[in-house]
């Protein structure tokens, strides 16, 4: 087919036409494939913008000044805690004076420092949480992708061995089956 179509000159027809029902069909439908370059394209124009800001260290003692108090919130609540205990044991009237204040604070107030203290260390935690390298058993159908967390392995239990392992469920399955 290919000899006789280049024989005939059908190949560059058979092209054109293909050519021309593909630009019209664009004209009514969007060509799927060209938005996923396009949109790939501009994601990895994005990507290295972004990461051209971090290209350059900086150094700046503002930068080191709030790298610092950064670091400070988790020490000065547990050094603050133990403080405290310290304090009731050495100055337990002037202790009490200063529970007593506590106790005459507004609760909405103390909705308010918890939702402080909440979101600080819940931000941080779930920040620390993503970025968790997963440890992964490899098996020969395991593909592992940097940066990725494998999909655990859906536990098999029969119902024989269900509660094998806890002699108050063997019991109570037990008195289920009487």
């Amino acid at each position: 087919m290919g000899m006789i179509g280049r024989i005939l000159g059908v190949a560059p027809t058979v092209t054109a036409l293909g050519q021309a029902a593909t630009g019209m069909a664009e004209v009514f439908t969007q060509n799927a494939t060209r938005r996923m370059e396009l949109d790939e394209e501009a994601y990895a124009r994005a990507i290295g913008q972004h990461g051209q800001e971090f290209m350059i260290p900086r150094q700046g003692w503002f930068d080191g000044f709030v790298n610092g108090l950064n670091r400070l919130p988790r020490p000065l609540l547990a050094l603050g805690t133990m403080g405290l205990f310290i304090y009731a044991m050495v100055e337990p009237a002037g202790f009490g004076l200063r529970m007593d204040g506590l106790q005459r604070v507004p609760e909405p107030l103390w909705w308010l420092l918890g939702a402080i203290v909440g979101f600080y260390f819940g931000a941080r935690e779930a920040h620390h949480f993503r970025h968790r390298v997963w440890p992964a058993r490899i098996t020969e159908e395991t593909t592992i992708v940097p940066g990725t967390a494998p999909a655990p392995a859906a536990p098999t239990v029969r119902p024989d061995d269900a509660f094998a392992d806890n002699a108050a469920l063997r019991d109570w399955a037990a008195t289920l089956r009487d």
